[in-house]
Formats: C-alpha cells, sequence, structure tokens
C-alpha cells in the first residue's frame, strides 16, 4: 500500500509541475458545460459574422490578398466580433457554373495546395487575435460545389442547378449523397485530412487548434437521414474528442430539430432564419417587416424552448436582409439605406441578450454576410457567386449596422463577466 501511495503522490506532483510549468490547467478549446458554452473556465457567449471567403482571402496572390484578410479581421475585431463562421470545403471542378472558384478539392483526395494555405493562413491570423471559427465541412448547396459534386463525382451525372431547373429537382439530386456509399467514403477522407492536417503557420495539427471554435456537419443539410447525422459526428469526435460539433442545421426548415440535435455527439444546436427567402418578407413592400421581425422571433423562441428541453446551447448563425428598397429603388447598391436590416439585426440580437440574462440557450450569432471592403463587381464579396451581388452584403461603411454589432458585443461581455461558471 505504501508504494502505491507513494505513486500516486508522485504522479499528482508531475500534474501539478505541468500545470504550473505550461499554464494549461484551463480548456484551451471552447466546450459546453450544463447546456452552456465555456471558454478559459467562463460562460461565453459571442457576436459573430460568416466571412466564408476569408479562406481566400488568406490565399497567396494572385489568388488571395493576406494584407486584406488581416485588415478585415482587425476590423472585425475592434467592433467586437470574435467569431467567424467559414467553409473548409470548396468541391470542384472549375468548369462548373454557379460557385466558388478555384476549388479547394478539385476531384476526390485531389487538393488545390493554394487554397488549404488560405485555410491555414486564415486559421493562423485568427489565432494570433483569441478569434474562433466554426468550420463547416460540406455544402447542401450549390455555390461551393458540396453534395450535389459528390454525386456528379460518383454517377458521372450532369448536376441539375436551381438557376437552370425546378429547386425540388436539384434538392432530390442532391440529397443523393447521403446513401451513397463512395461519396460517403470520400467525404469521411476529406473530413480526415482536414482534422488531421498540421498547419504550417502555427505548427498545430487542426484537432489541436483552439482557434477552431466546432466542426459542423454542413451548411444547411436537408433530407438526411437521421444516421448519416449520427455516425459522421461520431467520426469527427472519434478524430477529434477536442472541439465541439455542431450540424449546421436552419432548424425545422431543415429539419426535424430535436432529433437532428439530439445525439450525444452533437455538442450544440443551431437555426437559420431567412425572412426573405422564405416569403415572410418582400423588399418592394415594406410594409410586410413588422409581421416577418414577429414571425422570425417566433421561430427562435420556438428552438429556444427545443434547445433547452436538449440541455444544449442555441446559435443563431445565420440570418440577413436585404438592404432598404427606397430612396434609391435598388436594394443591392451599397449606398441603399440599411434602416429595416439594423432592426433585424438587433431583433436577433436582443434573441441573444434576453436568453442570456433568463440563463437560457441562446449564446451566439453569426450575421449573414461580411462583406467589408469589398463591393458589387469586386472579388470576394460576402454573396456567393449564384447570387446576386450587395444581396446581404455587410460593408465596413455600414456605420449604423456596424455600431450595433459593437453594441451587442459589449452587452454579451457585460453578461459573461456578471456570470459565474455554471
Amino acid at each position: 500500500m505504501g508504494g502505491a501511495r507513494d505513486g500516486w503522490r508522485l504522479a499528482v506532483a508531475a500534474c501539478l509541475v505541468v500545470i504550473l510549468t505550461t499554464g494549461c490547467a484551463s480548456n484551451p478549446f471552447v466546450s459546453v458545460d450544463s447546456g452552456r458554452f465555456v471558454y478559459q473556465g467562463r460562460p461565453h457567449l459571442f457576436a459573430g459574422v460568416n466571412f466564408w471567403q476569408a479562406v481566400y482571402l488568406g490565399s497567396p496572390p494572385p489568388l488571395g490578398d493576406p494584407a486584406r484578410l488581416r485588415s478585415e479581421l482587425d476590423h472585425l475585431q475592434r467592433i467586437g466580433v470574435s467569431n467567424i463562421r467559414i467553409l473548409a470545403a470548396f468541391e470542384g471542378p472549375d468548369s462548373q457554373p454557379y460557385r466558388t472558384k478555384p476549388a479547394m478539392m478539385t476531384a476526390p483526395g485531389v487538393y488545390n495546395a493554394a487554397v488549404l494555405d488560405g485555410l491555414d493562413r486564415l486559421i493562423a491570423e485568427l489565432s494570433r487575435r483569441d478569434m474562433h471559427a466554426v468550420v463547416a465541412l460540406t455544402n447542401f448547396w450549390e455555390w461551393s460545389g458540396g453534395m450535389a459534386q459528390y454525386v456528379s463525382w460518383h454517377e458521372g451525372s450532369d448536376i441539375p442547378y436551381p438557376a437552370t431547373n425546378d429547386w425540388r429537382d436539384f434538392c432530390d439530386y442532391a440529397k443523393r449523397f447521403y446513401t451513397c456509399v463512395e461519396c460517403q467514403v470520400w467525404f469521411r477522407d476529406h473530413i480526415t485530412a482536414i482534422i488531421e492536417r498540421v498547419n504550417p503557420y502555427t505548427h498545430r495539427a487542426y484537432r489541436d487548434e483552439p482557434a477552431i471554435f466546432a466542426w459542423e456537419l454542413a451548411n444547411e443539410p436537408r433530407y438526411y437521414p437521421q444516421a448519416w447525422i449520427d455516425d459522421t459526428a461520431r467520426f469527427i469526435k472519434s478524430l477529434d474528442p477536442n472541439h465541439l460539433v455542431t450540424t449546421g442545421s436552419e432548424g425545422e426548415i431543415g429539419g426535424d430539430f430535436n432529433a437532428t440535435h439530439d445525439s450525444d455527439c452533437i455538442d450544440y444546436t443551431t437555426v437559420h432564419v431567412w425572412p426573405q427567402n422564405w416569403g415572410w418578407f418582400d423588399p418592394l413592400e415594406p410594409e410586410t417587416y413588422e409581421e416577418a421581425e414577429a414571425t422570425a422571433l417566433g421561430y427562435v423562441r420556438k428552438h429556444e424552448v427545443a434547445a433547452r428541453e436538449l440541455r444544449k446551447p442555441l446559435v443563431i448563425e445565420e440570418f440577413g436582409l436585404a438592404r432598404d428598397r427606397h430612396p434609391l429603388n435598388d436594394c443591392y447598391d451599397p449606398q441603399s439605406p440599411t434602416t429595416l436590416r439594423d432592426r433585424f439585426f438587433a431583433a436577433m440580437f436582443t434573441c441573444v441578450v434576453e436568453s442570456a440574462a433568463s440563463g437560457g440557450p441562446t449564446a451566439g450569432s453569426n450575421i449573414w454576410v461580411w462583406s467589408g471592403a469589398a463591393r458589387p463587381g469586386g472579388v470576394y464579396i460576402g454573396d456567393p457567386p449564384h447570387e446576386t451581388p450587395g444581396w446581404y452584403s455587410v460593408y465596413e461603411g455600414d456605420a449604423q449596422t456596424l455600431k450595433a454589432i459593437t453594441k451587442h458585443s459589449a452587452d454579451l461581455s457585460r453578461w459573461t463577466q456578471a456570470r459565474k461558471r455554471p
């Protein structure tokens, strides 16, 4: 017994030495405890943006512009943004229309080194700023290649793009991804390649990178079998036990919210809110806004109730609104006002703050979409290539919008400082 006791004491002493000399007493990764995000020992709330094109900005010239990437991240940090949502999956080939180019993966397992370098540089820049990235691993929609591209690779068939075909035909095509065995092998190979990749700028494998907030199964997956959610999340956890995993779900519009997020390998829940896309709001008829906002708030709060029952955090990770139609009669013009958009953002921000105040599950938001210094006609604007440039873009000159984001971040910071670890 005495030898065992001495061994135990030596083990404890060794652990204390490690803690004192490395400063690793606290978990360097965001985690979930009692239904809330925790970071560096404190409850964690965040104001964020979608900034998928940051991967391209990080690429070496002439493809990218690392100096602009640094400038954009500095600007976001100044206004209080600490979380960006990105894609680590742009599937080719580049000969296809309606999508971001060049692809990161031009064929199954074949990568464009420059785009991967952009991802590496972006993660390194986030790490330097103590910012986080939610990293989606594929996309249901066509603008990055996504699930339909996997199906096309497997079948050798043409993708029925929504721009030239019935939208339902595209969805029926893309959802074949879930039950295509070869597609799933390729997808898991891609997941493995990203998670096990060693970043040359940080010298850390992605699975060991604190700047990564979470892995996301896909952007807006739809029509999935529940087993795909559970099995894919479990596979990611088998490769990387450090990071959170979530779904990328839009909420009940995309599928059964409760079942989708019930897996013990899904750490938090997500919801997207699109008043115009879903037919609640028409920019040509501003009087439709009031009811649209009420509907949007109801949609979020319904999912808050479900997230509370699941005892998991909720993130409003996509929401946007067009600029005002008047007085320029053009809601795509960067000079058009953002009156209704700012009201909508404020409503979504209020959901997060009120939830925090009541001990609820909603803990973060990512507006769609940060364009920063970009403008329609230029490169790497936030609106994806299948949409009209300027539709949902937020620019660095949108003073009222940025002011609202800064206020929201400050409100969340106050709540974080006031709350103890759950």
